[in-house]
């Protein structure tokens, strides 16, 4: 009974620990997945826009005539977040507003190109937004779509 039990011990043991062999790492790098889903993205709903060297891709609808803002404006905005997919995950059809150095990278670096007044789109991936895990219901390596309407900067 005693070398039964000692065996039961180590084999648990052993398959508990080869278990782990098994696990796939998290992923965390999606930059060549999002640029291909942008790019395609653009493609399917005849798109242009301009890339950025960090891998956002912007697009200008309405230049707008007002200030500009910059990564730490305070901005008033409406705005919809989509994914490529066109799921709707957010909605803002009254104003907000806040800090850009308070939002996600994407936003800091893409709503300065607009100019009070102007919308557009930004088409932001993943390591400009969520990151690779699931955040705020927002699965990771999602690439985001905002459509934006800067309504006002304070600078």
């Amino acid at each position: 009974m005693k070398y039964i039990l000692t065996a039961l011990i180590a084999m648990t043991l052993f398959i508990s620990c080869s278990g782990n062999d098994n696990l796939q790492e998290q992923k965390t790098d999606y930059t060549k997945e999002n640029d291909k889903e942008i790019v395609d993205y653009l493609a399917k709903n005849k798109l242009t826009a301009q890339k950025t060297a960090s891998g956002l891709y912007y697009i200008i609808n309405e230049a707008g005539t007002g200030k500009q803002p910059t990564s730490s404006s305070r901005v008033t905005v409406t705005y919809k977040g989509y994914y490529t997919s066109g799921t709707v995950f957010d909605k803002r059809t009254e104003p907000i507003s806040f800090n850009l150095s308070e939002v996600i990278t994407g936003w800091k670096e893409g709503i300065p190109f607009f100019k009070e007044g102007g919308s557009g789109v930004l088409l932001v991936p993943s390591h400009l937004g969520y990151g690779p895990y699931t955040q705020r219901g927002i699965p990771g390596g999602s690439v985001l779509v905002f459509d934006i309407n800067l309504i006002s900067v304070d600078k």
